[in-house]
């Protein structure tokens, strides 16, 4: 369980609220479950794979919402139905990549097409404003930050899925996406996952990966920019000091935050509470 020892120091107006688009849960636990188990925070999200959505559906607490759109730039596209839902995409699957990459060709083989109409991030009627995007939409990233600009003025941590190598045709790189966010006032803060792969047509299966060095995909998490932080709200900051203790055990960038908070007389003697707490040997977690 997590303490809520910040959030009592904090005391924001209201839970955090992530978002979470392409929630189809695949990957493993989001980082964000131990926050939403310990009712530190609600949770948006959207997928128009209805099988996914079921689930999601089926498995969600009261603090979920889950809604059927797929999220793009406001235009018609079509949605690739894969063989394996995760490589589903509004983009279709690079023939050249699968080539050198074998091992995806049969998962990421299209089996059924279907017209969607998508909707920009800023045009969702029920969306709240959101405090972390998480998003994972198979190479469609950046028409999802450029359709929720607005939306993203509120933000302040966004975890996305980057390529290395563009596995869809016309799919934007790891550079497209960092000068995208970098222009909405975001930084890179880490790498919470680094996706290496086999390139073909070596089989070979050596100790631990071995000889496997080829980036393909990471997950990165960008931040509001905390070197000059004038244009967060004090809100913005007890939501990103949140966000970073719990979802990534960043105590420092945690511990920044606080100190800005006080220097703004926010709150009262913030950091060295936060490190009373950290070293507290009846601390078991963070």
């Amino acid at each position: 369980m997590q303490s809520d020892f910040l959030r009592k120091l904090l005391q924001p107006g209201r839970l955090t609220h992530v978002v979470d688009v392409g929630a189809n849960p695949i990957d493993g636990d989001p980082p964000y479950k131990a926050m939403l188990e310990a009712g530190l925070c609600t949770v948006t999200g959207f997928e128009p794979q209805a099988s996914a959505l079921a689930e999601l559906e089926q498995k969600k607490s009261s603090a979920e919402t889950y809604l059927p759109y797929a999220l793009g730039a406001g235009d018609e596209r079509v949605l690739n139905i894969c063989r394996y839902s995760g490589w589903t995409s509004l983009l279709y699957p690079r023939p050249e990549a699968f080539r050198v990459f074998s091992q995806f060709q049969d998962n990421a083989t299209v089996i059924d097409t279907l017209s969607v109409q998508t909707r920009k991030l800023d045009d969702i009627a029920e969306l709240q404003p959101f405090d972390m995007l998480k998003i994972d939409v198979q190479g469609a990233e950046r028409d999802v930050f450029l359709g929720g600009i607005r939306q993203l003025q509120n933000a302040v941590a966004i975890q996305t899925e980057v390529s290395f190598i563009p596995m869809y045709i016309q799919q934007p790189v790891f550079g497209d996406i960092d000068v995208t966010l970098r222009k909405l006032g975001f930084v890179p803060h880490c790498f919470s996952q680094v996706k290496t792969w086999p390139v073909g047509p070596l089989q070979y299966q050596p100790a631990a990966g071995r000889g496997y060095h080829q980036l393909l995909e990471a997950d990165v998490v960008y931040v509001k920019d905390f070197i000059d932080p004038i244009k967060m709200s004090d809100e913005q900051l007890k939501h990103l000091c949140l966000l970073m203790h719990h979802c990534y055990g960043s105590i420092d960038l945690s511990g920044r935050c606080l100190e800005v908070l006080e220097q703004r007389g926010a709150i009262d003697n913030g950091v060295s509470r936060y490190v009373t707490h950290l070293n507290s040997s009846n601390n078991k977690s963070l």
